[in-house]
């Protein structure tokens, strides 16, 4: 058995590596956001200052280590074998719930999942014992550390709520006294808000990290604790006169020094305090195997009281977990594209493509909240109301200039209360997620900041719900999870446990190799210049992909259509889906591109408006491809005749046919043959319907039956319509592009 559990301890810690890497993916957005959002510096360079507060908050511990090894179960009731299936489950659980929030781009907290996690397993692990040995049920509660679990869950949820107020109470006097044309303010009052901030920064850097270090002597952070007011006070005194010295004389933009600083104390208690999160396990799987073989007694005998003494980390190890996670920031997709769900959100941007659509909640909030600001504005006097809005009138977007999602104070805000918060919690030994209190901080400034107006304000708060409510799920998946994972280990033993850590393992590569070529990255949201050359560019990707997934579809109705395949067409439902919202996302691109540059050149001019006349034919294609897909879908589900003949099998030889002619390049989609041979097309068309129309009265077809595949080949037509203008239109840019090149 010595060989099998060194197995699982070498396979722990690959899969804590992996953890580190979807775990990092998924927590970077608690520190990056506020700085890219407001584009204080460069990505390059606020991914420096990210990764060495992640390199050197990494080596300090913060004592957290013991939720993995006493804080949610009572570790001396169990044997060495079950907790290591305890380990083994809630590492196969947080790297799957992890890396599936990660994809869908939502934000989750770390904190939650590991706790429920070990939670879920433990459970499992105690229910499975008790059963074995014949003893009641309700003894399960005896095995849970109940009274701390609780309280780390409660500390989390009041964080919710409290972060979101306080984001906006700050931020709304924040803006009142810098308003959106905060030049003046600054030079008089700059001084004394930066070293308000930076003291605060300071404070948290010092209460939420380096209490935990291994350097740090008990007599040492008396001192601190004693002095904390002198402290505090001497700082604020002397950055305010250093920042006033700053602006005055050297002009220094100190929003800079106060954000940068900001994302690197974040960054610094992220890895100093979350790391527990992602190799706390194996640390503990780790404590347990070696006084297990110091015991010499048999693994299913020994009983792991030893893991109620604290223990801290090698420094090694934690610096080798530190150059995973700088790495992670460096390469990582996958948190880019979390960084850039929680800028959409906070974003004062609208009136273009949303990340979330619209919900009945959201409405609902939405029309309540309107009704009650008319109810203030009839008890506010009119000259008050006119003083405050003046200090909420944003900056007119210049043309040219590419629009900020957020400005430096709500950026310096966003990491101010966070880490006020965050250090407040810390000295009063509540826990908290930095998930939580970041990603709703954010939220509250943006809602202070006027940011959801009436034209996004429905899709920012279904968004905000839509990530909460992930949140909620989150705890609930990964406590049944890990659950489902302990139980077939106990049941399956060795072969169970090696199937699920490679279907783990396999199921992590595949997702994490695989490449999405719709991704709109962070240096994409930021192009200005869109001359008629890039346009056709984009124009093709777009046309020609939309082409090839439409007509896949189209495929897949037919062949499961006539197959009766409800549960298939489902799928297909959601794939048409996803070509509509593909196509929807492609035209909004025209949004920016109008708002890049003051005075584009004609062609360039031209070219932009041929993509967006290009772009709605293609919407609208989409659109029908949506429609027909539920139409087949709810046909099916009815259990009404779908009919197979000799007419159905020649509309999918015509489909076949189409697809066989613009899929002969292997490079893309060839829009250019489809419109070459769109009269022959036409005419099979034609002769279908013609035939349609005469089979319906002989009974050779049902009437709904002939309906829908009336409503096929007029989508088929529309299809060949819509795809030739575009490709006229891609014509005449691609001409346009030339003749600006030979100008």
């Amino acid at each position: 058995m010595e060989q099998y559990y060194l197995v699982l301890l070498a396979f722990l810690g690959v899969i804590a590596v992996i953890d580190l890497f979807v775990g990092v993916s998924n927590d970077a957005v608690n520190f990056l956001n506020s700085a890219l959002g407001c584009r204080i510096s460069s990505f390059r360079t606020t991914l420096w200052v990210a990764s060495i507060g992640v390199l050197a908050g990494a080596t300090f511990s913060s004592g957290m280590m013991e939720i993995a090894r006493s804080g949610v179960f009572h570790p001396q009731l169990f044997t060495f074998s079950e907790l290591m299936i305890v380990f083994f489950a809630v590492m196969v659980a947080d790297v799957i719930l992890l890396d599936a929030f990660n994809s869908l781009g939502l934000p989750t907290s770390t904190t939650v999942s590991i706790v429920f996690e070990l939670m879920g397993a433990a459970f499992a692990a105690a229910l499975f014992k008790l059963i074995d040995a014949g003893a009641p049920l309700s003894d399960v509660a005896d095995y849970i550390n109940s009274s701390k679990s609780l309280g780390i869950v409660s500390g989390i949820l009041i964080s919710v709520v409290v972060a979101f107020i306080s984001g906006a109470v700050v931020q709304y006097l924040a803006r009142l006294v810098f308003t959106f044309k905060f030049e003046k303010a600054y030079r008089r009052i700059g001084a004394i808000y930066g070293g308000i901030a930076l003291t605060a920064i300071i404070y948290f850097l010092v209460m939420k990290g380096a209490k935990g270090a291994s350097f740090m002597r008990p007599e040492w952070i008396q001192w601190i604790n004693a002095n904390t007011a002198v402290i505090l006070f001497s700082l604020f005194t002397g950055l305010t006169v250093l920042f006033q010295v700053l602006i005055t004389v050297f002009r220094v933009n100190i929003f800079k020094i106060i954000i940068l600083a900001g994302t690197f104390s974040l960054a610094f208690a992220f890895a100093g305090n979350d790391l527990v999160n992602f190799v706390g396990v194996p640390l503990a799987a780790w404590d347990s195997w070696k006084e297990w073989q110091a015991s010499g007694a048999a693994d299913n005998a020994f009983m792991m009281g030893g893991l109620l003494k604290p223990s801290t980390a090698p420094t090694a190890f934690l610096l080798l977990s530190g150059f995973v996670m700088v790495l992670t920031l460096w390469f990582s997709k996958k948190a880019h594209r979390v960084i850039q769900t929680s800028i959409n959100l906070s974003s004062s941007r609208s009136g273009t493509q949303e990340q979330f659509g619209a919900s009945a909640p959201g409405r609902m909030i939405v029309r309540g909240a309107m009704g009650l600001g008319k109810v203030i504005s009839q008890i506010i006097p009119m000259p008050m109301q006119r003083g405050i809005a003046s200090r909420f009138e944003p900056l007119p977007v210049v043309k040219g200039e590419i629009p900020l999602p957020f400005d430096y104070v709500r950026a310096s805000i966003n990491l101010i209360v966070s880490a006020i918060l965050i250090a407040s919690a810390t000295s009063l030994k509540l826990p908290l997620s930095t998930t939580y209190v970041t990603f709703m901080v954010a939220m509250g400034s943006s809602f202070a900041d006027g940011a959801w107006d009436r034209e996004s304000a429905v899709y920012r708060i279904s968004g905000v719900l839509t990530v909460i409510s992930g949140w909620f799920l989150t705890a609930l998946s990964a406590s049944s999870l890990a659950a489902v994972v302990a139980v077939l280990v106990f049941w399956g033993g060795e072969a169970a446990a090696i199937i699920l850590g490679f279907g783990a393992i396999f199921l992590l590569v595949r997702s994490n190799l695989k490449t999405r070529e719709d991704d709109v990255t962070l240096s994409d949201e930021s192009r200005s210049v869109y001359d008629a050359a890039y346009v056709g560019q984009l124009l093709s990707k777009h046309v020609q992909k939309s082409l090839s997934e439409t007509l896949r579809v189209l495929s897949r109705i037919h062949e499961n259509f006539t197959a009766d395949r409800e549960r298939e067409l489902t799928k297909v439902k959601a794939s048409a889906t996803d070509v509509f919202e593909d196509a929807i996302e492609a035209r909004s691109v025209y949004y920016r591109m109008a708002a890049a540059e003051a005075a584009p050149s004609k062609a360039d001019f031209d070219a932009r408006y041929l993509y967006l006349r290009a772009c709605t034919n293609t919407r609208e294609v989409s659109r029908s491809l949506q429609n027909l897909a539920k139409l087949a879908r709810d046909h099916v589900a009815n259990r009404h005749r779908v009919g197979s003949n000799e007419i159905t099998n020649d509309i999918g030889t015509l489909v076949a046919d189409i697809r066989t002619l613009v899929n002969a390049r292997e490079d893309h989609a060839d829009v250019t043959a489809l419109r070459n041979r769109a009269a022959d097309v036409i005419t099979r068309i034609e002769d279908l319907q013609r035939r349609l129309m005469e089979a319906q009265p002989r009974g050779s077809m049902t009437i709904r039956c002939c309906e829908f595949h009336l409503s096929y080949l007029l989508v088929l037509r529309e299809l060949v319509n819509h795809y030739e203008i575009a490709s006229l239109l891609e014509e005449q840019i691609d001409a346009l592009a030339r003749g600006a090149k030979a100008a």
